[in-house]
């Protein structure tokens, strides 16, 4: 492609997203398909709303039973319109929705939105009918949101194209901030929570089963949208990582912060797979991953969604990335409250330090005594000048990354002056600036909002939203554009799974160092592998050799072979009665300084990941775990390296040998390009264990299985 026609496509591609925007948020004409006249159904209510919230375009409602709607003439259908549409809004029975889709795209509409259930959410049947819905717009040309969304709401033009109950409030406060939400109740919810917390909203939106438009498509219209400044995202799952990854990272380049608040943590209901990688490498690890790889905050706590967006839009485009933890200031009117946020940060990887000897000094010269504690306690102790002045010096000293102001009872009864310090230290430097509130304390929360300090009403969503902050920072390399295509090796099985020689094969291929071995059968153990020696089962059908009795140390010649190999046999055909034997692989005894784990899993929501972990039989039992999508850089390498615990073992503790660490980093990246072979997927693939040597790593068991040729999970 030459740059002009690059150049072609890319204003193209700009000019296709700004018409499909301005139909989804800012109709000029919608059409309502199901429009109710009476006001107790929901159905009535869009009509309702638009009317309420000030819309101005030009809104026809469609009921085949009445000629008018709360006093709007009604039309029969779509085709009786009498002018052309934008967008509709569909709210008829499902079986009558493929016909409203018809219509509308004949009278011009761009988007329709479906609110109508039925579909993908009650099984096969409804599954097919969505399929069959989503490649019927594709072929009119038509974008689909949904079906089963309770709609899509732009605040500031007035466009409620939404049933949601919520939009029933007197006014809809207009601000920065955009939600788009899986779950249609809980836009709802997080509209009247941010509300009650003085956020002001942009673009509201219920992505539905997700059959056409998708939430990383409209992360991607909202990095253009001008009213939108943060962007919150409520996920159940993830549909469109292929989509959402580069949106993600265009909103980092743009400024516009995401916070994303993603149901899943715990393992229940996880499908996992049979290696170890696939235990420690469950969905929401995965997706964890992913979101911050691509530069988006996940927060642990639903409050902390909408109470972490003023701060993540005041400082997360400056926050630096930093090496270590992150150090907060905390000062304070009640030791116990600001206790509480302590122990929380302590738990979030956020460390609270105590000032420097030299900054007490500088302190005391300006005639503010403290002392060299986590917390700064100013109880009694200050006035409200000092205690301004001793926070803007710490926003301007280099010992802090944050100053955390932590309020007690005076922020309920007297909330001018327990905040007024700190509203006049907002303009002094230029590190976040946060508060929380012990008590329950309405009024000192907007003041502190309304001088742009962000404000948090609970120890945890304060210390979950600065840790968040700070997490953000980091912002993996795309490796996948630079990483060179592996072709898969002549000879191999494409589909199942591998044989550790075959499996060996692969890995060496990548450049990653295996340990050397020979096949040998029962009947002829001849060999030029050195003694002493492992020998072990060599079977596609057995995964965990150790559970059989697969596998013996220390094999140290011809005659102990002899042996060993009789007795692997035997617990093969006890232990696996129905696995076929290739032979006994013959490999060589490594040293090590150290075991660990690289592991590697096509993951079925966010593609392909790379994990490197404590190693040996107990590697799901230590949880020391550090992942990554793949592939990844020498940089992100080195990072999950440093994430793992147990690798400080080679890496100058207590005087410990140190391991070849840089060895180590270029294994992981050669492992992960297991994502870039070309002719067959790989599903998962493991090295358990991997030494880590004074001079070098080597893998000494293999493990390589391949998703079915239908397989698309990850993409």
């Amino acid at each position: 492609m030459t740059s002009v026609d690059h150049d072609t496509k890319r204003s193209t591609e700009r000019i296709a997203r700004e018409q499909l925007a301005r139909a989804l948020f800012t109709p000029d004409a919608v059409a309502l398909v199901g429009a109710s006249a009476d006001e107790k159904k929901n159905t009535a209510r869009p009509l309702r709303f638009m009317r309420k919230h000030g819309f101005q375009g030009r809104v026809f409602p469609v009921n085949a039973g009445r000629s008018e709607v709360m006093g709007l003439q009604a039309y029969p259908s779509v085709a009786a319109l009498p002018a052309a549409i934008d967008h509709a809004f569909v709210m008829v029975p499902g079986a009558q929705v493929a016909e409203a889709l018809e219509q509308s795209a004949a009278r011009g509409a761009r988007v329709v939105t479906v609110f109508s259930d039925g579909f993908a959410e009650v099984g096969e049947a409804g599954m097919a009918a969505q399929q069959a819905l989503a490649a019927r717009a594709r072929e009119l040309g038509v974008r689909l949101l949904g079906p089963n969304s309770i709609g899509v709401v732009d605040v500031h033009s007035g466009a409620v194209l939404s049933v949601n109950a919520v939009l029933e409030m007197d006014t809809l406060h207009r601000g920065p901030v955009s939600v788009i939400s899986q779950s249609g109740s809980m836009l709802g919810a997080l509209l009247s929570r941010g509300a009650a917390r003085g956020l002001g909203f942009a673009k509201l939106v219920s992505v539905g089963n997700e059959s056409d438009i998708g939430v990383g498509e409209l992360v991607d219209l909202l990095v253009d949208d001008a009213a939108t400044e943060v962007i919150l995202l409520f996920l159940e799952t993830i549909r469109d990582a292929a989509v959402l990854g580069p949106a993600l990272r265009r909103a980092r380049a743009a400024g516009k912060p995401v916070l994303v608040y993603k149901l899943g943590r715990s393992e229940q209901g996880e499908a996992l797979a049979q290696s170890h990688t696939g235990a420690l490498a469950g969905n929401d690890a995965a997706v964890d991953a992913f979101l911050r790889k691509h530069g988006a905050m996940r927060v642990e706590l639903l409050e902390t969604l909408f109470e972490a967006a003023p701060l993540a839009l005041r400082y997360a485009s400056h926050v630096p990335a930093l090496t270590r933890a992150p150090r907060v200031a905390v000062v304070t009117t009640t030791g116990g409250g600001a206790a509480t946020v302590v122990d929380r940060l302590g738990l979030a990887d956020v460390e609270a330090v105590p000032p420097p000897a030299s900054f007490v000094a500088h302190m005391a010269e300006r005639g503010v005594k403290i002392r060299q504690t986590p917390i700064i306690d100013l109880t009694l102790a200050a006035t409200s000048a000092q205690y301004r002045d001793l926070v803007e010096q710490m926003r301007l000293g280099d010992w802090c990354d944050a100053v955390l102001c932590v309020v007690g009872s005076s922020a309920q009864f007297h909330p001018q002056l327990a905040v007024k310090p700190i509203v006049e230290a907002a303009g002094v430097g230029s590190k976040p600036l946060l508060s929380f509130l012990a008590p329950e304390a309405p009024e000192s929360l907007q003041l502190l909002q309304a001088a742009g300090v962000p404000a948090f009403r609970t120890p945890e969503s304060c210390a979950d939203a600065l840790a968040c902050l700070f997490r953000g920072a980091h912002v993996g390399e795309d490796a996948s554009e630079s990483c060179q295509p592996m072709q898969w090796p002549a000879g191999l099985p494409t589909l199942g799974d591998l044989s550790e020689l075959e499996a060996a094969t692969v890995f060496g291929a990548l450049g990653v160092p295996i340990a050397t071995a020979e096949l040998v059968t029962e009947g002829a153990l001849q060999h030029a592998v050195p003694y002493p020696v492992v020998a072990k089962i060599c079977s596609r059908d057995i995964l965990h050799k150790t559970e059989i009795g697969g596998v013996q140390v220390g094999v140290r010649d011809n005659a102990e072979l002899a042996a060993a190999a009789e007795r692997l046999m035997d617990n093969a055909r006890r232990g696996a009665p129905a696995a076929r034997i290739d032979g006994i692989l013959v490999q060589r005894m490594e040293d090590r300084l150290l075991e660990l784990m690289l592991g590697f899993r096509d993951d079925p929501l966010v593609g392909p990941m790379v994990m490197l972990s404590a190693g040996g039989i107990t590697a799901e039992l230590h949880r020391d775990v550090s992942l990554r999508p793949a592939p990844v850089t020498p940089a992100e390498a080195m990072q999950m390296i440093e994430e793992v615990r147990t690798t400080r073992l080679i890496r100058g503790f207590r005087g410990l040998p140190r391991g070849d660490v840089d060895a180590l980093a270029d294994a992981i990246v050669r492992f992960s390009r297991l994502a870039a072979v070309q002719g067959v997927t790989v599903a998962e693939a493991e090295i358990n264990p991997l030494f880590v040597r004074a001079n070098g790593v080597v893998g000494v068991d293999c493990v390589l299985r391949l998703a079915p040729a239908t397989d698309t999970a990850g993409a």
